[in-house]
């Protein structure tokens, strides 16, 4: 199946009465209870909830990383639910960057190897743009930074470098789960303002989860989660939320 382009009035993210349930011995839990949620493009939505509440394996639906009990998602114009494994995959290579709490840099490779690497398994065959990776370094403060291991580099640092790593490939949507759960309230700070300057200058659809209203007040629009239900929505603090 090809992944088409669908039309750029329809939202980029679109979940429909999602909902995930384990298996927990003989017992069933329900992580995702009936959310729906539509993201426009170009927005930037934060997901908040206490640990429990549902919005991790809500962050690994809409990703496309597990899949749905009941409900579909559609990325892009694509319902998950269409496609095989192999698709699946390919969409999230083409459509969709990754910031994780834990780094997940590979440890043997430098800072440039790090994201040279995510450019090569995407599956592009033009040579990296080095222009946008300049722009990235410096977008993002990492200059100088790319021949460093990560044992070299501070946690913001690392954590840079893994947003450097996720916008590469010009991703249409950045999806960030706690990326600042191992920061310090410096380096927090300074890895929500990249987000928010990645959102702003690059054009990405940013969605990020985090039990931290004080980091998710950054955010166009704030979804808050409990029980694995979406129950209440707000305005976030930025000057330019809708």
């Amino acid at each position: 199946m090809s992944i088409v382009q669908t039309e750029q009035s329809s939202p980029i993210i679109l979940a429909e009465n999602l909902t995930k349930v384990y298996a927990a011995g003989r017992l069933q839990v329900t992580a995702v209870r009936g959310v729906s949620l539509a993201v426009e493009r170009g927005e930037f939505v934060a997901i908040v909830g206490p640990s429990g509440s549902g919005k991790s394996t809500l962050f690994y639906l809409l990703g496309g990383l597990t899949q749905a009990t009941e409900g579909r998602v559609v990325i892009d114009g694509v319902d998950f639910a269409t496609l095989s494994d192999g698709e699946r995959t390919r969409l999230r290579k083409q459509r969709i960057g990754f910031v994780f709490q834990k780094f997940n840099l590979l440890p043997t490779l430098s800072a440039m190897g790090n994201i040279e690497i995510a450019w090569a398994v995407s599956g592009r065959k033009e040579p990296l743009d080095l222009k946008y990776l300049d722009h990235l370094s410096e977008l993002l403060s990492i200059q100088g930074r790319f021949q460093h291991r990560p044992s070299e580099l501070s946690g913001g640092e690392q954590q840079r470098v893994a947003i450097a790593r996720a916008l590469i490939t010009r991703p249409a949507i950045v999806l960030a789960d706690e990326p600042t759960g191992n920061l310090d309230t410096r380096n927090s700070e300074a890895v929500l303002e990249m987000l928010l300057k990645s959102n702003r200058e690059l054009g990405q659809t940013t969605l990020m989860i985090t039990h931290n209203p004080e980091a998710a007040s950054i955010a166009s629009r704030i979804l808050y989660m409990r029980d694995g239900e979406i129950v209440r929505e707000e305005k976030g603090s930025r000057p330019d939320a809708a």
